[in-house]
């Protein structure tokens, strides 16, 4: 059989994003771990913009944006309904990328940026944290009782925003949010698709992804 595959870096929060949707499907890939620092030919040459991750479907397709590569494995199959809230949970991810992430990397990177004030930039990134922390207040998931793609799709750079600041965040009043971190760094799912493979080489036996932790409830 022959199996779509997907380039990722393991820490990358959007290569989790792609490895915590394929996984919810129970779909299969063949998994190529690869180190941004020494990028595969095959990879630059499916998606010449370098980045993770990078799904190469077997008709020689390639989807190379982390949600695309979720509502890929989604839409073929969806056991825990993670897309049943639609365009509202979409919204939600998508002020994710605009109002956060920004924010984020110019508060966790800022020796990149010029004239640019951490501090400052980590009190405008915890705006839209606040908000997801109200939100949490009322459910256990951002949406209801069960976890949705937004969910998946914006944990992992909570988690990023947290681990750069971890004493600092721990003291923050959101306590639902955290609550609700916690949940997921400590779920069977987000252990099993964070488990550690080689780095891949060409000529390397094919790695399938997932295993079985990853595909727990």
């Amino acid at each position: 059989m022959s199996y779509p595959v997907l380039y990722s870096f393991r820490r990358c929060p959007y290569a989790m994003r792609a490895r915590l949707g394929i996984a919810a499907s129970g779909l299969t890939v063949q998994l190529r771990e690869i180190i941004l620092r020494d990028k595969p030919a095959e990879m630059l040459q499916a998606s010449p913009k370098g980045t993770v991750p990078v799904l190469v479907l077997p008709d020689g397709a390639v989807v190379d944006q982390s949600l695309d590569i979720m509502e890929w494995a989604l839409v073929q199959n969806d056991p825990l309904a993670l897309l049943r809230f639609g365009p509202v949970a979409s919204d939600l991810i998508a002020r994710c990328e605009a109002e956060f992430k920004p924010h984020l990397d110019r508060f966790k990177y800022h020796v990149r940026y010029e004239n640019v004030d951490p501090l400052q930039e980590r009190a405008l990134a915890a705006k839209y944290l606040q908000e997801l922390d109200r939100r949490l207040q009322k459910t256990t998931y951002l949406f209801g009782p069960d976890i949705s793609l937004a969910d998946m799709a914006i944990a992992p750079f909570v988690r990023q925003f947290a681990n750069a600041s971890r004493a600092w965040f721990g003291v923050q009043d959101w306590p639902a949010l955290a609550r609700w971190l916690d949940q997921f760094i400590g779920s069977a799912r987000f252990q099993g698709v964070m488990q550690k493979y080689p780095v891949w080489q060409a000529g390397d036996p094919e790695t399938l992804f997932p295993n079985e932790a990853a595909d727990a409830p």
